[in-house]
């Protein structure tokens, strides 16, 4: 019982000593947009949220296939028992804080890589838009969705499309049995705490 005990504290300063890298690390990866940030366009203060979610905790992620900066379409459904999913939604190519968000994610991979986990990130711009937005970010380890067209089906379904055809900033877990376990849409002039995934991620079962 002890020794169970210790493993549950050491896991647990594991996963502090994690986030407090990644905040100290992130400002690394984000720095990136500054390679290109007259490029960038500012939108300006956004409505926080606009949307009405359509999918809770503890049920199944609603399946899609969606084509990637890659060439290969990507299923949902594809990871089911096989690796635990958090889904990115952003809003925008070529906006402040989703040039920031993303690279963010680079320094975190191993993470990913301990909770068998594997990231979706998603927009509803098209291909070529992408394609020229992520080569710009520097090379990112996950699939790049496009949701442009029917516009923004995937993230109507899951209830994060916006009134002005984009999508919330919004995170999505989803474990191997295809059950979404975590839901945080944020204000989308906001970039997420990268904290969340990891705390999030360890609370699901292997």
């Amino acid at each position: 019982m002890k020794g169970e005990v210790m493993v549950v504290k050491v896991h647990r300063y594991a996963i502090i000593v994690a986030a407090v890298l990644i905040l100290n690390l992130s400002s690394l990866a984000w720095a990136l947009s500054e390679a290109y940030k007259d490029n960038i366009f500012n939108p300006g203060q956004l409505k926080p949220i606009d949307s009405t979610l359509k999918v809770k905790v503890g049920e199944p992620a609603p399946d899609f296939t969606l084509p990637s900066v890659s060439g290969k379409p990507v299923t949902l459904s594809q990871y089911r028992g096989k690796k635990n999913v958090v889904i990115s939604f952003v809003p925008a190519a070529w906006t402040p804080v989703c040039s920031d968000q993303w690279p963010g994610y680079n320094i975190v991979k191993s993470l990913f890589d301990e909770k068998e986990a594997v990231l979706l990130g998603i927009t509803v711009d098209n291909i070529p838009t992408l394609y020229a937005w992520t080569k710009q970010m520097g090379q990112l380890w996950f699939p790049v969705l496009s949701d442009f067209w029917p516009h923004g089906a995937v993230a109507q379904r899951y209830g994060v499309l916006r009134s002005d055809g984009v999508s919330e900033r919004a995170l999505f877990v989803i474990d191997k049995q295809g059950i979404i376990s975590a839901i945080h849409v944020s204000n989308i002039n906001v970039r997420p705490d990268l904290e969340w995934c990891a705390v999030e991620l360890d609370k699901i079962k292997r």
